[in-house]
This record gives C-alpha cells, sequence and structure tokens, in this order.
C-alpha cells in the first residue's frame, strides 16, 4: 500500500494543472458512485484522473489512491487486498486505470461498488471497453463518459495558450460573424489550424514533438497487436492484414466502400471484413458512416468510411494525405462526438437529421446544398463568414 502511495505522490507532483481538458467539468465527480472513462489510448485519460486527485485531494492524500492495473505490482498483489487495505486506512476515493488489463475486471469493479458504499470509484480503459455486455454487468451502476484528443479549441489552450470558450453548433451556425469576431479578436485561427490537422489531435507532442508520429504509431500498434486480440477476439494472424486495411483507407480519397474490393485487397473474407471495419470504429481508429443513422442498414456495410481523425490521415499516409479527406475528417471528427453525423448525396454530411454540410476549399460554391434548407459550407482557408459559408475552423469550438 505505501508503494502505491508513494507512486502516486510522485506522480502527482510531477502532474500539471495549468491545462485541464473541458470533459474535467463535465463529469459529475461529486453524485456518482461509480464512473467510467473509455477513450482511444493516447488522448489524456491518465492526465484527467490525476489532475482530478490533485485539485480536489491534494497531492499528499491519502484519501485518494491511483492505481495503474496494468503495473507489475499487479502481478503480485491482488485488487481486492488493496482496495480493503485502502479502505480500512480512511480512503474515499478510489481510480483505477487502464482496467481493462485485469482479469475479471467488471466483477472487481461491481464487488467493489457492492462491498464498499461509501467508496467512490472511478475506472478508466480504452474505446473498446464493454460496460453494458461485460461479465459483469454494470450499466445500472456506473455513468460513463467519453474522451476524444483534443479540439481545436483545446489544442490553441494547450499548445498557444489563446483561451476561447466552447460555443454549441446552434451558436456557431447562427451567430457566426460574432463568434469569429470575437475569435480573431485573440488569435488568427488559420495560422495554427494545418498544424491542429497534421499533428494536434493527441496531447502528448508537447513532451518531443519529433517523436509525435512515432508515438501515433504506437498508439495504433497497440490497439491492432494488442486490444483487438484481447477484447474482441481477432486473431492476431490478422494483425497485418489490419494494418493494411487502415492503410487503403486513409491513402482512398473520402471513401465509397466497396466491400468487394477491399475484401480482395486485404486478403480477408467479406464477413470477417465487415467485422473489422466494426472494431476499427469501436477501437476509434476509423469512423463509419450510413446514408440513414437508424436504419438496419448499419447492420450491414457502412456507406463511406473516415478515418478518426485527421492526425491518423497525415501519419498513415506518411504525409501524403488528401485535403478533401483531412477536411471531411476534421469536421465529422468534431460533429460527432456530440451530434448524429450522417453521409448524405449530394452534399457530404447531415447532422442531428437536419443540417446540411458540404465540406471544401474556399472556392466551394455550394451547388450541392443550394436546394436544401439549413444548409451550410464548411470552409477552409477562409476567417470570415459569407452566408452560410462558414469558417471550417469554426467547427473545432464545440468542446
Amino acid at each position: 500500500m505505501e508503494t502505491l502511495f508513494s507512486l502516486q505522490r510522485n506522480l502527482l507532483q510531477n502532474v500539471s494543472v495549468a491545462f485541464v481538458r473541458s470533459l474535467m467539468n463535465k463529469i459529475d465527480w461529486d453524485n456518482n458512485r461509480l464512473i467510467g472513462i473509455r477513450g482511444p489510448r493516447g488522448v489524456g485519460k491518465t492526465t484527467l484522473m490525476l489532475q482530478h486527485i490533485k485539485q480536489r485531494y491534494g497531492v499528499a492524500t491519502r484519501k485518494a489512491l491511483y492505481v495503474n492495473l496494468d503495473s507489475a505490482y499487479f502481478a503480485r498483489h491482488d485488487l481486492m487486498d488493496v482496495v480493503q487495505a485502502f479502505h480500512a486506512a480512511g480512503g474515499v476515493c478510489l481510480l483505477l486505470d487502464e482496467v481493462h488489463k485485469y482479469p475479471h475486471w467488471s466483477q472487481c469493479v461491481k464487488n467493489i461498488y457492492d462491498m464498499y458504499p461509501a467508496m467512490k470509484v472511478v475506472f478508466s480503459g480504452s474505446s473498446l471497453l464493454q460496460i453494458l455486455n461485460a461479465e459483469a454487468d454494470l450499466s445500472r451502476r456506473c455513468v460513463s463518459y467519453t474522451m476524444q484528443g483534443l479540439s481545436f479549441r483545446e489544442y490553441l489552450r494547450f499548445y498557444h495558450k489563446v483561451a476561447i470558450p466552447a460555443y454549441p453548433l446552434e451558436t456557431l451556425l447562427h451567430d457566426a460573424d460574432k463568434v469569429c469576431v470575437d475569435v480573431l479578436g485573440m488569435v488568427r485561427p488559420l495560422q495554427y489550424f494545418g498544424d491542429y490537422l497534421r499533428s494536434g489531435y493527441y496531447p502528448f507532442r508537447k513532451e518531443n514533438p519529433a517523436a509525435y508520429d512515432g508515438k501515433v504509431e504506437n498508439v495504433v500498434n497497440m490497439v491492432l497487436g494488442i486490444e483487438l486480440p484481447q477484447l474482441r477476439g481477432v486473431d492476431v494472424g490478422n494483425v497485418r492484414k489490419l494494418k493494411a486495411l487502415l492503410a487503403v483507407l486513409a491513402t482512398e480519397v473520402p471513401m465509397l466502400v466497396d466491400i468487394s474490393k477491399l475484401s480482395r485487397t486485404t486478403e480477408l473474407s467479406r464477413v470477417s471484413l465487415t467485422a473489422y471495419l466494426h472494431h476499427l470504429e469501436e477501437a476509434e481508429l476509423i469512423r463509419l458512416l450510413y446514408s440513414d443513422d437508424t436504419s438496419v442498414r448499419r447492420m450491414q456495410k457502412p456507406d463511406k468510411i473516415l478515418m478518426d481523425n485527421p492526425n491518423l490521415c497525415h501519419i498513415l499516409t506518411l504525409g501524403n494525405a488528401n485535403e478533401g479527406t483531412v477536411r471531411e475528417t476534421f469536421f465529422c471528427n468534431q460533429l460527432a462526438y456530440r451530434h448524429a453525423v450522417e453521409y448524405t448525396r449530394p452534399a457530404d454530411f447531415r447532422v442531428d437529421g437536419r443540417y446540411t454540410f458540404e465540406v471544401g476549399g474556399p472556392s466551394e460554391d455550394g451547388s450541392q446544398v443550394a436546394d436544401r434548407n439549413d444548409a451550410y459550407l464548411a470552409c477552409d482557408d477562409i476567417e470570415y463568414p459569407m452566408g452560410n459559408k462558414l469558417p471550417l475552423w469554426l467547427f473545432g469550438l464545440m468542446y
């Protein structure tokens, strides 16, 4: 136990609270006994948990305990023994990181919840973490939150100390002129937008910018080689094929799906390919889009495939990403965090079943959405709106 407290103190002394993700204020830390934080590798779940302890309990606290269940400590120690000792010492808040790495994790979490009613439990894990269909169903007990990478707004705050408030979609659409005037009074967004699209989504670039691409590749490799086989039963013999599949998807111009062609290219059966596409989306490496988000078509093949975030477009194509693909990927990534995004033609996206969007460059003329109500253009390389033609960067200010 003392080993864990000593490790925690070292971690807390080194974690900064100068920048805190917006999710921190969305989580109801006070009124929920069991909180789950899911998200892809590298987006900052560990940092968020440590910041919560530092802000709420202080560096030297023994009321809260952070443990990483992927550490060697738990190869020799039982989690329930640790919890019992922590409770006996007056502990009130237990934070379990990388929870999916612990055998029978969901049953252990359920036991902690039931046996120690005065203790709050926060756990984090992979995007692939199943709360509803886990070994012990935690859905009735747990309030779950999803964490994704930095928004453009958070990137500006984290890397350039520019503090812009978050705006809901309706404000961006109906009061875009005022928002742009306010933002441009603080920063010229286009000065930094290209950098964000290339290497601003994951918050670990500060440590060593030159190693950023390699770290993102490591994230992808860990998901493909460890998490998918462990959490979704993917045959490790197909990991190479999954890497090839991602390379194909990242290289294609915003991809309209041809399952037969993909099946031949990757040497995967249609059944396996369809299942793997859904697993890759669960892991937040790709995004599958459908022309009707509530249709039974969701059980079949998607209509369009994008990478999950624009940094993956650049890194998986070795810097040769298609500009149109990157734009669409950014737009979809930022909106899908809080809104329902569907594929539509002749435009690009329908949002919340109401708004139609065409995403493009500054010369986009709007012909694809000319006959649509609630239709907008999201265009790169412009600073101010022109009617229904809005700056693309504007949609990075929503969280």
